[in-house]
């Protein structure tokens, strides 16, 4: 029964955004692409927790606050930014330790966990289990330990202030979390989104049956108004690596907010913002694959620069994912591959 209890409330969370299984391994941090190893500073204000989550859930309720866990590694780029751009600022900060008690959890790690049912696991076993496949992975809980919302890699300060609001919000609001977000916007009518020639054109006729697919299918969830979607078609796809390959892909632009009609890989028909909103799309770009029989295989919902787009296309395009379920394990084959190339392998660049 206990090992059932931890079971459903993996469950709550990984439909809150999970994606592809973590095979168990070894304590060792396995690292993207191995930068500065053992680097992890976190802010003295983060909670110092026993990882009694059902204690630090009661603890943070009594203050008027509630728990965020934070999922790292050691060496991850968007965990350092995170915690300068994010956690590091004055405001960042102010606002989140009024709001939340912090507590870092190590994906790679062996100190014990015990979740909301009372099993204790190690910190891998937990960030398994819940399926964590990039860092940072953030889990916003309610005052009862239930979680409210899921982020599965890097915010930017100005995305990440919503998401703050919306982890105390949710219950007042009924909202999901895209139509929270939309609801702060300014309202102004958003101007047409920049076709890119690297994709095909509309109208999207995307049922894998009808074209008898031959490769994978990439959709980029976009919209105009969004600097990380043009820096993601100016910089990170416009590089030789990149456009070599999104030709290995059947590759689309879909307008998270558009009302443009189109079929999806399973056949159905409906506008392209219904799709979005079917598929839960809470961040753009968010980069979302098909395999040739139109099943969703794996998603990348959050800013991530050029080597990790093309590591997270590589995955997919190799069909890599069917032999290894964890990510991280994969980017850092591939980094080694590439030194041993005699590539330069720079994370953030």
């Amino acid at each position: 029964m206990r090992k059932l209890a931890l079971g459903m409330w993996a469950a709550g969370l990984l439909w809150l955004g999970g994606a592809g299984a973590a095979t168990p391994g070894a304590a060792e941090n396995v690292l993207q692409g191995g930068i500065n190893p053992g680097f992890h500073d976190k802010p003295a204000w983060f909670k110092d927790s026993f990882l009694e989550l059902a204690e630090d859930v009661a603890e943070a309720r009594a203050g008027g606050r509630r728990v965020l866990l934070y999922f790292y590694q050691d060496g991850c780029p968007y965990c350092k930014k995170l915690l300068e751009d994010n956690f590091g600022t004055e405001a960042g900060a102010a606002k989140t330790r009024r709001l939340y008690d912090v507590i870092a959890l190590n994906i790679w790690g062996d100190r014990e966990v015990t979740g909301m049912d009372g099993v204790t696991v190690t910190e891998k076993r937990f960030a398994e289990q819940l399926k964590v496949m990039y860092t940072p992975t953030l889990l916003f809980l309610d005052d009862s330990g239930v979680p409210l919302l899921r982020l599965n890699g890097y915010y930017a300060p100005d995305r990440f202030d919503i998401a703050l609001d919306y982890g105390v919000r949710r219950e007042r609001d009924g909202l999901s979390f895209r139509d929270y977000a939309a609801s702060r916007s300014t309202g102004a009518v958003a101007p047409a989104m920049q076709a890119d020639p690297l994709f095909l054109p509309p109208p999207h006729v995307l049922a894998r049956h009808r074209v008898a697919a031959q490769r994978p299918l990439l959709v980029v969830f976009e919209q105009a108004d969004c600097d990380p979607c043009t820096e993601l078609h100016r910089d990170v796809l416009a590089r030789p690596g990149s456009r070599e390959l999104l030709q290995r892909f059947d590759a689309v632009q879909v307008d998270v907010r558009s009302g443009a009609a189109l079929v999806t890989p399973d056949g159905s028909r409906m506008t392209a913002a219904q799709w979005a909103a079917r598929l839960n799309i809470q961040y753009t770009p968010s980069l979302v694959f098909f395999d040739e029989q139109g099943r969703e295989v794996f998603r990348s919902e959050a800013y991530l620069r050029a080597f990790h787009v093309q590591s997270v296309m590589d995955y997919v395009a190799s069909g890599a994912y069917r032999r290894q379920p964890n990510l991280q394990r994969f980017i850092q084959e591939r980094a080694d591959h590439l030194r041993e190339q005699g590539v330069v392998v720079d994370l953030m660049d």
